[in-house]
C-alpha cells in the first residue's frame, strides 16, 4: 500500500517497522532517477488549479529559518542589531552640534531642536509602510531599498545651506531608516522558537536605546573637536584607510565613502515564511507544469486588487493600535518611557553644561550610567528567559501563555519611577554630581526592561502580526519622542529642573499598573481578541510516574495535536486579518475590526 504523504507528519518508518521511508523529499531534487514531473510530491492536492498541491514547511526542512543553524540565526540577529543602533545613534548625534547648528543657521533653539524631533517623527511614520511591506514582499527587499536611501539623505545634511534643507532631509533619513526598528522584530520571531525567542528580542531591543546614549557622547566630543558636518558624515560613511582601486595608496583626503547601512542590508537573508514558500511554489510549477500555491496564497487578501491589499496594509497597524486595548495600554506606556529617554537630552544639557558647566562632550558622559542599566536589564532578561524555558519544558514544550513573559516587565515598572524620583533630587547643585549619574542607572535599566518583556509578549500574542502590532507601537512612540524634546527647554525653565523631573516620575508611577493588569487578567482579555490567536495551555501532569507505552504514544499524539492546532489557528487568523483587505465586503472599517474568528473544522 503506498504510504500517504502528510505535509505535518512527523513519521519516519513504515508503520510495521520495515524499510524507512522518505516523507519528506526535497521538492527541489529528483528522486530514485525519476524527473521533477514524476517525482514524490510531500504536499497535499492533485495539481490542478482546482486542487493546487499546497506547499508548507516539511519537518527538518533546513530552508525553514526555524531549523536554520544557531550560528547563522544569531548573526542575522547580531546583524539587525547594528543596523537598528546605526539608526537610533543617528538620531541623537544630532544633539553634539546644536550650538553649532545656533551658530551657522542663525535661527531659535527650537527651530533647531526640529532636527532632533523631525527625525523621531520619521520613526513614527515609516514603520507604516515599512513592516506591512514586509509582510506583503518579505523583509530583505525593504531592508536594501530603505538603508540605500536612508544613507542617501544624509548626505544633503551634511552639505547643507540653509535649515530647511537639513529639517527636510532629517526627516526624511528618519523616515527611510526606520523599518529595522520595526521589521527587525519580526526577522526574529521568523527564525526564533518561542523558547528562543526572548534572547534575540533582547539584543534587538537593546539597540533602540544603545544608540541614544552613545549618540550625545560621540555627538558632544566630535561637536567640539570637528566640523558639525562630520556629525552627518558619520552616519553615511566609512573612513577607509585603504582604497579598494588602489590597496598600496593611503589616503588622506577625501575619505573613502561606503554605504555601511546598504551592506549590511545584502548580508540579512530573506526569512519570512509566506514570500519563501510562495517562491517555493512559483519555482515548483515552472519545472513541473503542476500548479503549487503555497498554504498562505490561499486566502482572499493574496487575490485582492493592489490597491485594496495596500489600503488594508496600511490600515492595519491603526487597526491593532485602536481596537486591540493590548497594544494601545503597552503604546501609551512604551512611548511615555521613550519620550523620556528623549527629554533627557536636553535635560543633561541643562543639568550638566547649564548648571555644572562641564563641556558637551563631558556632558554627555552621564549617559554612561544610562547604558549601564541596560545592560543590566537584558542581563535580567536572560536569566528571565531560564525561567520561561524551565516553564515551557515542564509543559511539555507546549507554547506558553504570553503573559509569562511579563514579570520582568513588572519590575521593570517599580524600578522606573524609584530611579525617577531619586534621580530628580540629587540633581541639585549642593548635592555631588555622582549622586545623580548613579541614580540615572534605575532609569536605564527600568526602561529596557519594560521594553523587552513587552515586546516579547506582543511578539507572542500577536505571531504572524508581531511586525504590525510593533508597527502600531512604534507610531506612538516616535510621536512621544518627536513631542518631548520641543518643550523640554520651556518646562524645566519655568518649573525648575527637580519639579520637572518630579513631574515625570509621578506619570510613570501611574503607568506603572499596566504590566501588572495585563498579567493578571492578560488571558481574559484576549479571549475577547479578533486579532490574537488564542492559546492553548500545556495539559496537567499526570499524577503517576510510570506510563505505560501506551500511554507514552498517546501523549505524543497529543502534543502532535496540539502543534497541528496551533499551526491551523495561526493559518486561520490570516483569513481574518487578510479579510481587511476585502473593503467591499463591509460597509465600514469598523464592521470589520469587530469580526470573530470562526472556528475550523
Amino acid at each position: 500500500m503506498p504510504a500517504e504523504f502528510s505535509p505535518t507528519s512527523t513519521l519516519h518508518g513504515s508503520p510495521t517497522g520495515g524499510n524507512k521511508l522518505d516523507l519528506h523529499p526535497s521538492p527541489h531534487e529528483t528522486h530514485d532517477g525519476l524527473d521533477a514531473a514524476t517525482a514524490p510530491v510531500p504536499y497535499d492536492g492533485q495539481g490542478t488549479e482546482e486542487s493546487p498541491y499546497i506547499v508548507k514547511w516539511l519537518d527538518g526542512e533546513e530552508e525553514n529559518p526555524q531549523n536554520w543553524s544557531g550560528t547563522k540565526k544569531w548573526l542575522i540577529t547580531a546583524n539587525a542589531a547594528v543596523s537598528t543602533l546605526c539608526i537610533a545613534f543617528g538620531s541623537s548625534i544630532y544633539a553634539g552640534g546644536l550650538g553649532d547648528f545656533l551658530v551657522y543657521f542663525k535661527t531659535s533653539v527650537t527651530i533647531i531642536t526640529l532636527g532632533l524631533s523631525l527625525y523621531v517623527l520619521g520613526f513614527a511614520l515609516g514603520p507604516l509602510l515599512w513592516a506591512p511591506f514586509s509582510e506583503q514582499w518579505g523583509r530583505r527587499p525593504v531592508f536594501l531599498v530603505t538603508y540605500f536611501l536612508f544613507a542617501v539623505f544624509n548626505i544633503p545634511c551634511a552639505l547643507a545651506k540653509n535649515i530647511e534643507t537639513l529639517l527636510i532631509c532629517r526627516f526624511l533619513a528618519g523616515f527611510f531608516g526606520s523599518s529595522p526598528l520595526t521589521n527587525s522584530g519580526g526577522v526574529i520571531s521568523d527564525m526564533f522558537s518561542a523558547s528562543e525567542r526572548a534572547l534575540g528580542i533582547s539584543i534587538f531591543a537593546l539597540a533602540p536605546f544603545a544608540g541614544p546614549v552613545l549618540g550625545p557622547i560621540i555627538g558632544g566630543f566630535l561637536g567640539q573637536n570637528a566640523s558639525w558636518r562630520w556629525l552627518f558624515w558619520l552616519l553615511t560613511i566609512v573612513r577607509s584607510r585603504t582604497s579598494t582601486f588602489a590597496r598600496n595608496r593611503v589616503l588622506t583626503s577625501p575619505p573613502q565613502f561606503a554605504f555601511v547601512m546598504w551592506g549590511l542590508g545584502f548580508l540579512s537573508p530573506e526569512t519570512y515564511a509566506p514570500v519563501l514558500l510562495r517562491k517555493r511554489a512559483a519555482k515548483l510549477s515552472a519545472e513541473t507544469g503542476k500548479v503549487y500555491r503555497s498554504m498562505y496564497d490561499l486566502h482572499p487578501m493574496f487575490s485582492a486588487p493592489f490597491s485594496e491589499k495596500m489600503k488594508a496594509a496600511l490600515l492595519r497597524p491603526f487597526v491593532l493600535l485602536f481596537k486591540e486595548m493590548i497594544i494601545l495600554l503597552f503604546s501609551i506606556y512604551a512611548a511615555f518611557i521613550y519620550g523620556i529617554l528623549y527629554l533627557f537630552f536636553g535635560a543633561f544639557t541643562i543639568i550638566y553644561q547649564q548648571e555644572r558647566g562641564w563641556s558637551p562632550g563631558v556632558g554627555g558622559l552621564p549617559f554612561i550610567s544610562v547604558g549601564l542599566g541596560m545592560v543590566l536589564a537584558v542581563v535580567a532578561n536572560v536569566y528571565d528567559n531560564k525561567r520561561y524555558v524551565r516553564k515551557l519544558v515542564a509543559g511539555g514544550g507546549v507554547p506558553l501563555a504570553p503573559e509569562s513573559r511579563l514579570p520582568l516587565c513588572c519590575i521593570g515598572g517599580v524600578v522606573l519611577p524609584i530611579g525617577l524620583f531619586a534621580f530628580a533630587w540629587s540633581t541639585l547643585p549642593q548635592v555631588h554630581w555622582i549622586a545623580s549619574v548613579i541614580f540615572a542607572f534605575p532609569f536605564g535599566f527600568g526602561m529596557v526592561a519594560v521594553f523587552l518583556s513587552m515586546m516579547s509578549f506582543l511578539v507572542d500574542a500577536y505571531l504572524l502580526l508581531a511586525a504590525s502590532a510593533l508597527a502600531a507601537n512604534a507610531v506612538i512612540r516616535s510621536l512621544f519622542g518627536f513631542a518631548f524634546p520641543l518643550f523640554t527647554h520651556d518646562m524645566f525653565e519655568g518649573m525648575g529642573t527637580q519639579w520637572a523631573l518630579t513631574l515625570i516620575a509621578f506619570v510613570a508611577l501611574a503607568l506603572a499598573p499596566i504590566p501588572f493588569v495585563f498579567y493578571v487578567y492578560g488571558a481574559r482579555i484576549r479571549q475577547n481578541s479578533s486579532f490574537a490567536p488564542g492559546h492553548k495551555p500545556a495539559a496537567p501532569a499526570p499524577a503517576k510516574t510510570e506510563e505505560k507505552a501506551d500511554d507514552q504514544l498517546e501523549r505524543q499524539t497529543t502534543r502532535l495535536s496540539t502543534r497541528q492546532e496551533i499551526e491551523a489557528e495561526e493559518v486561520a487568523m490570516m483569513d481574518l486579518r487578510q479579510a481587511e483587505s476585502v473593503m467591499r465586503l463591509a460597509p465600514t472599517l469598523v464592521l470589520l475590526a469587530f469580526r470573530k474568528p470562526t472556528s475550523q473544522p
